[in-house]
């Protein structure tokens, strides 16, 4: 359990004495805060343990003293600290009597006792507990796979009915109880078919939490019960039910997945150990991309604990669509054309169905070479994790090549191509950097988009130019509105400010340069800069406006 004012009070080395509220010191504490200001409240959260040597506080006087209690049990802190022989030589008698008044615990803390030694207890504690929570969770989750594999669904109920303290069941499809633990549960659970079947309606994975009486016939069974879709398609294959006094702490939520994710394998009916590869897949990508890369490790285990040990690639693809894809600009410069071989020409025949063909290659293709491969579909979206340099990577790399040779002409990618796929490469990277190899593969998918490109890869992008990814019709919009003013000066006869301003932003301000190059004299190319800053209502002395400027240029420049 989290720290205590009482565990903080028993604690050998930090030598507090109780001054009031010793009947509330049960209460835990969510963190120690030193504060000297008058009103702290605006920046407490509650449950915090305040320490304060009473600098600025008017100590003496028994009205302020009761108004800044109220107001430190109004805000939820559960306890104060005060330092004596700093200020004070003992904590005054109007604070005392106060916190007696107000019913908050107020504990003496001797000067040999700095806050920081409180506060580490205090972080130290809430730490213990959070290890003791996640080793609980991951001693469940070994004792229902155990349970799992000797006795099947029931004993697994059994066992999650015993670590949350409640009562666990499966449901079919049709909403019908399979199986319940404790045995009383079962009339419990058969009250719930209904809400399964709401549940069943929604795609899956899918969650509720009931809220229910109980069962009249166990009085005190007043629960609340979460529900679970299990299976890995749309349409759920079977629900579990965890009924609990109180909602799931840490070590009861590592339960409830870890049987969450059993009960998918022994439910399944079809392709069962491929669904649930994927679904652990997916738990190791989420615990990657949020920075918990032990937590990944320990998931993986054998299935993927190969792949995590190694730099690896990470590559997202998706479906082309016409609102994404722009004008093909064809092999860009520094950017390895990969030649498709054989067997990707004959594989780039998708049927349909890009993400599905593009999974399959990349997974035969692991599995000949004897490589772990992390392959999770994420609505439309695939993403995949895949060994640097190894036979999967290699695959992808050659399926889409086969794709852009399986084009008939090298137009834009588009919605109608059928079978048309858009793919991104992260560069080489590790667990702890999982995030950041997931924005590469996103950026690159990004610029295949707009550079028409089946297939482009992070590590090659600084290889080319900034210009091509100028090529948007939101670009094009923005610098023709930002140049309209200057054209349709230069329309009328008037002065060549577009010419003259390209040419003063080539030659970066050099007047005379610039002159030379139009062939006018430089106070003649003054004048017009500064017509070019009273139209547009810009300094050009600003180096955004200059960048802006020199950009829309080459984003309107003629082919």
């Amino acid at each position: 359990m989290p720290p205590t004012l009482a565990s903080l009070v028993h604690h050998s080395a930090l030598k507090l004495t109780v001054r009031a509220g010793e009947d509330r010191l049960d209460v835990p504490v969510r963190w120690a805060h030193s504060s000297e200001l008058a009103d702290p409240v605006p920046y407490m959260e509650g449950g915090e343990l305040l320490l304060i040597t009473a600098l600025t506080l008017d100590v003496r006087d028994p009205a302020a003293m009761r108004r800044y209690v109220r107001r430190l049990a109004g805000a939820g802190v559960v306890g104060l600290g005060f330092a004596v022989g700093v200020h004070y030589e003992d904590i005054p008698e109007a604070l005392v009597e106060a916190a007696r008044e107000e019913g908050l615990p107020l504990l003496e803390v001797p000067r040999r006792t700095p806050f920081l030694a409180i506060s580490k207890a205090v972080s130290a504690a809430i730490a213990a507990d959070q290890y003791r929570a996640v080793t609980a969770g991951f001693a469940a989750q070994r004792e229902l796979t155990r349970q799992a594999l000797t006795d099947g669904p029931e004993g697994l109920l059994g066992s999650l009915a015993a670590q949350v303290d409640g009562w666990a069941a499966l449901y079919d499809t049709a909403g019908a109880v399979v199986a319940a633990a404790p045995e009383w549960a079962g009339r419990r659970a058969a009250r719930l078919t209904a809400d399964v079947q709401r549940l069943r309606e929604r795609p899956a994975p899918a969650s509720s939490v009931v809220g229910g009486t109980g069962d009249p016939d166990q009085p005190g069974n007043a629960d609340r019960v979460e529900l679970h879709s299990l299976g890995t398609s749309r349409k759920a294959r079977a629900a579990l039910a965890v009924g609990t006094a109180a909602s799931l702490g840490t070590a009861e939520r590592y339960a409830v997945h870890a049987a969450i994710a059993l009960l998918t394998l022994t439910t399944e009916r079809s392709r069962s150990l491929h669904a649930a590869e994927q679904r652990l897949g997916a738990a190791v990508l989420r615990m990657l991309l949020a920075g918990e890369p032990d937590h990944a490790r320990a998931v993986a285990g054998d299935l993927y604990g190969d792949l995590l040990d190694a730099p690896f690639r990470m590559i997202v693809a998706e479906p082309a669509s016409a609102s994404a894809a722009r004008a093909h600009a064809g092999p860009q410069p520094g950017v390895p054309v990969v030649k498709p071989s054989a067997a990707a020409l004959a594989a780039a025949d998708t049927g349909g169905d890009p993400l599905g063909a593009l999974a399959e290659v990349v997974e035969s293709a692991a599995a000949r070479a004897g490589e772990a491969v992390l392959v999770v579909p994420e609505g439309e979206r695939l993403v995949v994790l895949a060994t640097d340099g190894g036979a999967a990577v290699a695959a992808c790399a050659e399926y889409a090549a086969a794709l852009e040779a399986a084009r008939p002409t090298p137009e834009p990618i588009t919605g109608g191509d059928e079978g048309g796929l858009v793919v991104g490469l992260s560069a080489p990277s590790g667990p702890i950097a999982a995030s950041a190899a997931y924005k590469q593969a996103e950026q690159a998918l990004s610029v295949a988009r707009r550079r028409g490109r089946v297939c482009v890869e992070h590590e090659h992008l600084a290889a080319g130019s900034v210009l091509p990814l100028l090529a948007d019709d939101a670009v094009r919009a923005f610098a023709d509105g930002l140049l309209r003013a200057l054209r349709d000066h230069d329309a009328t006869g008037r002065g060549d400010l577009v010419a003259s301003l390209r040419a003063w932003l080539s030659r970066h301000g050099q007047w005379d340069a610039a002159a030379a190059d139009l062939g006018v004299h430089r106070h003649t190319l003054r004048y017009r800069m500064r017509r070019v800053e009273e139209i547009l209502g810009r300094s050009l002395d600003d180096p955004d406006v200059r960048m802006e400027l020199w950009l829309a240029l080459k984003a309107t420049a003629p082919e």
